[in-house]
């Protein structure tokens, strides 16, 4: 076993372990640090597929700003642990949920195994180049800034804006749900 196969080890079972101990942690702030843990695991698999530029993304963008919005909604409604608590129903509930994704998941990477065909050239990635940046065609898989930006504002714009609106419309939300209304009686 070579330090690449240890690395990956250690950052899989880092995600892995930090997705589930968010999933099962009752205070909602240790589940927030827990999923930044996970999330700075998946930007070392992503340095360890030689893919700087999403690493950096995925630390400054999802570790770092978007779970600072997640502590800041968890800190304005004042969630503690004794929040929820826990009942048979929401016990076979998550139960059932995590059932049906395991089947779902089961069933997707069937599909995946099947409609790939074995093949000796399907590893070989063309390289992205000036002449084959054209709006409409296909992307390749490269692992440049440019390929990556070009992506980004051609083909996955509207997902990005879309993205983008339903973030605003949570933090608008956030706001209106920390307001502390005060009711004046009427003194007659």
């Amino acid at each position: 076993m070579n330090l690449i196969d240890f690395l990956f080890l250690v950052f899989a079972t880092l995600a892995v372990g930090g997705g589930l101990l968010m999933i099962f942690s009752r205070h909602p702030v240790s589940a927030a640090m827990f999923m930044i843990i996970s999330m700075v695991s998946v930007a070392g698999l992503f340095v360890l597929l030689e893919s700087f530029f999403l690493a950096i993304l995925q630390v400054l963008v999802y570790a770092g700003a978007v779970m600072v919005l997640f502590l800041f909604i968890i800190m304005l409604l004042d969630v503690g642990p004794e929040g929820s608590k826990s009942s048979k129903i929401k016990l076979l509930s998550g139960l059932a949920g995590v059932v049906c994704f395991g089947i779902l998941m089961v069933f997707s990477l069937i599909l995946v195994l099947n409609s790939y065909p074995e093949c000796s050239s399907c590893a070989v990635w063309p390289t992205l180049d000036d002449n084959n940046l054209v709006l409409g065609q296909s992307l390749v898989f490269s692992t440049s800034v440019k390929s990556f930006g070009f992506g980004l504002f051609s083909k996955y714009m509207l997902p990005i804006q879309v993205a983008g609106f339903l973030l605003l419309a949570a933090m608008v939300g956030v706001i209106i749900l920390s307001k502390k209304f005060v009711r004046e009686g009427n003194p007659s």
